[in-house]
């Protein structure tokens, strides 16, 4: 294959012995089957932010505890991730997608019942572990479900999923607590976790045998105890100083864990990570490029919502109705740009170029002018952004599925999305911090300059990725990777 082929074939383009192509008739089914997971898995991560002062009222949260009714979801789903990543590969990547989407509905019900914040947390719990388990080995499946020629459309229809998942569930979450109650937030994903398991079994190809494998269970402990510590430290560096004991004692027991994971799967016969999967450079560089974009991705809605709210002036209606539009483009570009980005650049091209328009878009919204209007000061900025987002986000997981071999998509997968989940709550805290330190005022709360500071940061980063991926593109057509 020439240096061209390389960069325009998707990735895993030759039929592996890991992949069950279905016929005609069976793929659209299961593409909608698998995207509906994904937009599961996204909307329930924005959904219940805007019923929390409900939630805090009627089950009396303090104002301190209510934050782990969303921080119970993220930390079990991101510490997961690349646990239900490996397993699904072991013992089947259809099993596994089942198993998720029954825990998550297990979850939701507890939630949605909860007479008290014990149970409720519990439940977030339930519904993180759930969610990953289903995001990674739905991806797999379809990875290995789509023949080359089908899986660029089939990747935008999950990126597209994505999108329209975490924008849906802003606007819905608001609206269903207003109207309904805050345990209606919860119902409402039951249809699509209880359809998830129904179809499961008559829609996706069946698992193949893995007889005589293992789970590495003291490297799942380590690798989840080092996610969940260091996720945990990025987002209390929001409230605390990078130099509390408190952040600074999650990060350190995040280092020890992961060192010591690395130093037991050296020694395990079937490790949860092969290590050898990192012999590949480009592996390498998509972890670096998940870990990097998903700060710069991940960082910027938060920053958009505080600015909407706290530069200027907008109520929580406001700010979710301004919204609307990043959520328009964001759907429209997965579903009619990115599948022919694929073809014609391939997926590490596509993201790079993804990471230069999110950048621009960020400095946009930096330098934009106070005094003038939505349309021309913001809007252009916030479809810069939802473009660059939506050309960058799905190919990081191509990125990193095209670096290892068919039989560990699941990994990849599961590993990308921990990459990401950790990088955003990096990003996130410290473009925050960058932020305040910026500001004018010392109330904690960001300003104009806090909010040019913030951008700033983040574009930084973005166009420092770019660069990152773009290189990863020269050195594979030279042939050194």
């Amino acid at each position: 294959m020439n240096a061209t082929n390389l960069h325009t074939q998707p990735p895993a383009a030759r039929a592996e012995p890991g992949d069950r192509f279905l016929d005609r008739q069976r793929q659209p089914l299961a593409l909608a089957l698998l995207v509906s997971a994904q937009f599961l898995v996204m909307l329930d991560t924005s959904i219940v932010n805007v019923a929390l002062p409900s939630i805090q009222s009627e089950l009396g949260f303090s104002s301190a505890a209510v934050t782990w009714v969303v921080n119970a979801y993220v930390l079990s789903f991101a510490g997961l991730l690349l646990l239900s990543g490996r397993a699904s590969d072991l013992f089947g990547r259809r099993r596994l997608f089942t198993s998720g989407a029954g825990l998550f509905t297990l979850g939701t019900l507890l939630a949605a019942l909860a007479t008290g914040p014990a149970m409720l947390i519990g439940g977030r719990v339930v519904q993180g572990v759930g969610a990953a388990a289903l995001s990674p080995a739905a991806m797999s499946l379809l990875l290995a479900t789509f023949p080359a020629g089908k899986r660029a459309r089939a990747m935008g229809a999950w990126g597209a999923a994505s999108t329209l998942g975490g924008a849906t569930g802003v606007v819905s979450g608001g609206l269903l607590a207003g109207s309904v109650g805050w345990r209606s937030v919860f119902l409402v994903t039951v249809p699509v976790s209880v359809a998830a398991v129904a179809f499961a079994r008559r829609v996706l190809a069946p698992d193949t045998t893995t007889a005589g494998r293992s789970l590495d269970w003291v490297g799942a402990a380590l690798a989840t105890g080092a996610v969940i510590t260091f996720v945990h430290g990025a987002v209390d560096a929001g409230d605390h100083a990078w130099t509390s004991p408190r952040v600074l004692g999650l990060l350190a027991a995040a280092v020890v864990l992961a060192v010591t994971f690395v130093v037991v799967e050296r020694k395990v016969s079937d490790p949860l990570v092969p290590l050898e999967v990192f012999g590949s450079a480009m592996a390498r560089r998509g972890v670096l490029l998940a870990v990097l974009g998903g700060s710069t991705r991940g960082s910027t809605f938060v920053l958009v919502a505080l600015y909407f709210q706290q530069a200027l002036a907008m109520s929580p209606q406001q700010a979710g109705i301004a919204m609307v539009p990043t959520s328009l483009a964001g759907f429209a570009v997965s579903l009619g740009v990115l599948p022919r980005a694929l073809k014609t650049f391939g997926p590490l091209r596509t993201l790079v170029f993804g990471l230069v328009l999110l950048a621009g878009g960020q400095l946009w919204l930096a330098y934009s002018p106070e005094d003038v209007t939505y349309v021309l000061a913001v809007l252009p900025g916030l479809l810069l952004v939802a473009t660059g987002v939506a050309l960058s986000f799905t190919p990081t997981t191509m990125v990193m599925a095209s670096a290892v071999p068919a039989s560990h998509t699941g990994l990849a997968s599961g590993l990308a999305s921990a990459s990401m989940q950790v990088g955003g709550a990096l990003g996130t805290a410290a473009f925050i911090i960058i932020g305040a330190s910026g500001s004018r005022q010392a109330t904690g709360v960001l300003d104009g300059s806090g909010f040019t500071a913030a951008f700033t940061a983040a574009a930084v980063v973005a166009l420092a990725t770019a660069v990152l991926g773009w290189r990863a593109t020269t050195s594979r057509a030279k042939g050194e990777l």
